[in-house]
């Protein structure tokens, strides 16, 4: 059974309230201890392999999604825009194939290869391998000159000629993508902040396409990293009509509000956990709901991946891309990788 991300672990200020730390999080916080722990004694103890081709690492430092799969896009279409002949790599989260396998749009399903992977591979080539030393490997003998790793922050397996963290830019209210700062499973956090900043090459803020800057708050937190700014911006506009949208993915609160800055007309939202399964039968109660509304049904690409075929034709994929506000900026953060 999945569990949807808690989306209280995102609100700033959490244990202050109240008067203290919930009680739920004060009994998990012996166990990010350990979790932190066990994360920083793989990495200390690693011995990263060497592909022969440069390794870009994008990753993030919370569970949850902060827009890691927009960011490898934008980059991948940025280094063959330069020339470059670019693989993606991918655990393959979700998928039964162990790898190292090309994913193959025409062959594979989700259901084999991770939804992620199946959606970017319409574009690039993309690898899945739960061994990444593996995988990257397979790519490099396959032509790639470059290898970008999504998800691998911290993953020390591979040598990476950079390393970049995406940071989720939404602070609206009480919005705060570190939380109270506490690890997995107390809070959003995959190993301390100031630890995994320290690994970074680079910081990638990702903001809606609705907000024109970063809080300097957040900016100032992040600890002096260089820093690029790229907008989640809509590919198309949403359907016409009355909508109801549904998502399942680390955040799903933020497609509904972003289909609402788009224009969307949107009737209801469904939100479901990171990389759902969608049964006949959920997906039956989806479009009884629409035709409640005399409504359409509207998703994110990355879930419309994982449909069955039969669905895909009665329900609207909205794309959205990662837009860098200073492309040159991320030119010169490739340039000192070599690329």
């Amino acid at each position: 059974m999945k569990l949807a991300t808690p989306r209280g672990w995102y609100v700033r200020g959490l244990s202050q309230r109240g008067g203290g730390m919930p009680v739920t999080r004060a009994l998990l916080t012996p166990l990010s201890w350990i979790w932190a722990g066990v994360t920083a004694r793989r990495i200390a103890r690693a011995r990263p392999f060497d592909p022969g081709v440069p390794v870009i690492c994008v990753g993030n430092l919370t569970l949850g999604g902060a827009g890691k799969t927009p960011v490898v896009r934008a980059l991948a279409e940025r280094l063959a825009a330069r020339g470059k002949a670019v693989h993606l790599l991918s655990r393959g989260y979700g998928g039964s194939l162990a790898g190292p396998v090309r994913v193959d749009p025409a062959r594979h399903t989700a259901a084999e290869v991770g939804d992620e992977p199946l959606m970017l591979a319409a574009r690039f080539p993309v690898w899945i391998a739960r061994d990444r030393p593996a995988g990257a490997r397979a790519a490099a003998q396959a032509g790639a000159e470059v290898i970008v790793l999504d998800d691998g922050h911290q993953n020390p397996s591979l040598t990476k000629a950079l390393s970049i963290v995406v940071v989720d830019g939404e602070t609206r209210d009480d919005a705060w993508p570190f939380g109270d700062g506490r690890v997995f499973p107390a809070g959003p956090l995959r190993e301390p902040l100031k630890v995994g900043l320290a690994r970074a090459d680079a910081v990638v803020i990702l903001l809606p396409a609705d907000l024109a800057a970063a809080d300097p708050a957040l900016v100032q937190t992040l600890d002096g990293r260089p820093l690029s700014l790229a907008h989640l911006r809509p590919d198309a506009p949403p359907p016409g009509g009355p909508q109801v949208g549904f998502a399942g993915i680390g955040m799903p609160w933020k497609v509904e509000r972003a289909l609402q800055a788009a224009g969307c007309d949107l009737a209801d939202f469904a939100p479901f956990p990171d990389h759902q399964a969608y049964d006949e039968a959920t997906l039956r109660r989806l479009a009884q709901r629409a035709a409640q509304f005399g409504a359409g049904l509207v998703t994110t690409e990355k879930d419309w991946v994982r449909l069955p075929p039969a669905w895909r034709a009665r329900v609207v994929a909205w794309p959205v891309r990662a837009a860098f506000d200073d492309p040159a900026a991320l030119d010169a953060l490739l340039a000192k990788a070599g690329l």
